[in-house]
């Protein structure tokens, strides 16, 4: 029995730090054995990750999980079983082939050979890619091609779950991903939040074609309170839409934007800012200083959008508390920037005051205990290669309500 079967159609997550219930993980697979020193600028890699052991790693991270009484999800095996729906397989075919670079022949020889395969097969397809050698399809794009080029390019990024979908209260939000590499990987995420049993009639938030909007941006700070990254890969009109879409939907009464400033490992808020409390944050101390933030609210008409504030002044205003405590990564600016750069912000909680981290990152982990935060720690020297941490690399999709055991 997979883990997805005989277990209730439970999902919703209002805060962060919430005890973990269920999470949705990807495994690494044959999309990482895909990467060359060729590629894998483009496909968003730093490097060529040890496949071997970074599945070791993350079977690890799951464990870790599971000896906490937390579900996990595999992405992998979510896509094969809603793929055995037949107009999930319908779908997922003509997505995986509208790319303009394929021409009429190459495209209907991929729709007939990719309509032919059984979920797993055309799961591992939509996954792992196509390549050039790999058909025999005929025709002058096939000519023209290198042996070694995709014809459907593999999705090594599926590792970081964070960031095609978000739950925001039982509303999933499938995200908009903004870097060509990575626009395939919500089609997947939309065709398992559509048609696998387990969630059945969940409501959907957001969707893959609207305004950029990335899921590690989005920090559910507490009930009703969203913070949301602004830079390069959401943008402001993409904060605009998903704060008309959750106030719409009573899903939170403020969206905080906070713009952050675009380094190579600050992409997302999450890579500078994580709960790990419900009144504690850890920031990037060479960032927090500067960080501003726009409480944007609704009078059920219009869209307000307050001047900016001081980033933690305005979330515990929003969240009605005093002050939120601030850790920091790192005892000094060198110390903080390396362990920035090794995801020593990308903490994932588990419960207010417990939070999995990559054991790499000792002085913000020593920092964390000092805090009064149990810390998990996990080995990262191949997962990260991606620059992600344990957040980036998990989706909640349940977490119990601040307050139950």
């Amino acid at each position: 029995m997979t883990e997805t079967q005989g277990v209730d159609k439970a999902y919703g997550v209002d805060s962060e730090v919430g005890p973990l219930r269920t999470v949705m993980l990807h495994r690494p697979g044959n999309e990482l054995r895909r990467l060359t020193p060729r590629n894998n600028d483009k496909l968003l890699f730093d490097g060529i990750p040890w496949v071997g052991r970074a599945q070791e790693e993350h079977d690890a991270f799951a464990q870790a999980l599971r000896d906490r009484d937390v579900e996990v999800l595999y992405l992998g095996e979510l896509l094969t079983e809603a793929l055995a729906h037949p107009e999930a397989h319908s779908v997922a075919v003509t997505g995986a082939t509208e790319d303009l670079r394929l021409g009429d022949t190459l495209r209907e020889y991929l729709n007939a050979s990719l309509s032919d395969l059984d979920p797993a097969q055309l799961a591992e397809a939509l996954m792992a890619g196509v390549r050039n050698d790999e058909v025999r399809a005929g025709g002058l794009v096939t000519s023209l091609l290198a042996h070694e080029d995709f014809l459907i390019d593999p999705l090594p990024n599926l590792l970081f779950t964070r960031d095609s979908s978000v739950w925001i209260r039982d509303s999933v939000a499938v995200t908009s991903l903004a870097m060509p590499a990575r626009v395939r990987e919500t089609q997947l995420t939309d065709l398992i939040y559509t048609f696998h049993p387990r969630f059945a009639g969940a409501d959907k938030a957001y969707g893959h074609q609207l305004e950029h909007v990335e899921g590690g941006d989005v920090l559910a700070l507490g009930p009703g309170v969203l913070a949301v990254g602004v830079g390069e890969r959401t943008t402001p009109a993409g904060v605009e839409r998903l704060a008309r879409r959750v106030f719409e939907k009573d899903l939170a009464h403020t969206v905080l934007a906070v713009p952050i400033a675009q380094q190579r490992a600050t992409m997302h808020l999450d890579t500078v800012c994580t709960m790990v409390d419900v009144d504690a944050v850890l920031m990037y101390p060479n960032m927090a200083e500067e960080m501003r933030a726009h409480a944007v609210t609704t009078d059920g008409d219009q869209l307000h959008v307050a001047e900016p504030e001081p980033f933690l002044v305005a979330a515990a205003k929003a969240l009605g508390i005093d002050t939120l405590r601030r850790i920091d990564t790192g005892l000094d600016p060198v110390t903080a920037e390396r362990e920035q750069w090794d995801d020593g912000n990308n903490t994932l909680a588990l419960a207010p005051r417990v939070c999995i981290a990559y054991e790499r990152t000792v002085e913000t982990n020593a920092r964390l205990e000092e805090s009064g935060i149990e810390v998990i720690r996990i080995s990262g020297s191949e997962l990260g290669s991606g620059r992600g941490g344990p957040r980036c690399m998990s989706c909640p999709v349940l977490r119990a309500p601040l307050g139950v055991v």
